[in-house]
């Protein structure tokens, strides 16, 4: 079993930053590969970013790359996922998940360990 715990999240203007991280803790969670998806209202879930378990390959969704980073610490067993030149379009609920392997991460298949989920609303 994996437990995902995430913070951060909150208000910003259009352009601005945030931060969120995602605490994982269980039995061999250290070698789970993580990753951020994110739901906005009346929209499917949708792949954002994902880091493999030692934190060398990051993979990132086309409308994201060059503005998210995904990284991990693996001595805190966290992730996190900055965000920068947030849009409004960006507005959703954010959610990490964990799993062994990254190919049905990427592709959000059978992925059973999920974090609470936190808003993310961004203003134009």
């Amino acid at each position: 079993q994996v437990q995902l715990v995430q913070s951060g999240g909150g208000l910003v203007q259009a352009g601005g930053s945030l931060r969120l991280s995602c605490a994982a803790s269980g039995r061999s969670s250290g070698y789970y590969h993580m990753g951020w998806f994110r739901q906005a209202p009346g929209k499917e879930r949708e792949f954002v970013a994902a880091i493999n378990w030692n934190g060398i390959d990051p993979y990132y969704a086309d409308s994201v790359q060059g503005r998210f980073t995904i990284s991990r610490d693996n001595a805190k067993n966290t992730a996190y996922l900055q965000m920068s030149s947030l849009k409004p379009e960006d507005t959703a609920i954010y959610y990490c998940a964990a799993h062994p392997t990254m190919n049905e991460l990427l592709a959000n298949k059978d992925l059973n360990y999920w974090g609470q989920g936190t808003q993310v609303t961004v203003s134009s």
